[in-house]
């Protein structure tokens, strides 16, 4: 338990220095994602961007485990 949370609190930070950088990749603005907007309310699904996202965390957690 311990090293996991040692290993999540390492990707927090990393994952906030690099966020100037994050912010200008495309995920969140993927086709597939769908966006409505009316008048007073919008709802945004980031339907690719979340299949794109499980992928690469389910192939890192199996190279992690062999």
């Amino acid at each position: 338990m311990q090293r996991a949370l040692i290993v999540v609190g390492l990707v927090l930070l990393v994952t906030g220095l690099a966020w100037p950088w994050l912010s200008k990749l495309p995920f969140g603005r993927l086709p597939g994602d769908i966006s409505f907007e009316r008048e007073n309310f919008s709802v945004f699904l980031p339907i690719t961007t979340s299949i794109v996202v499980s992928i690469v965390i389910s192939l890192l957690v199996w190279l992690l485990r062999k």
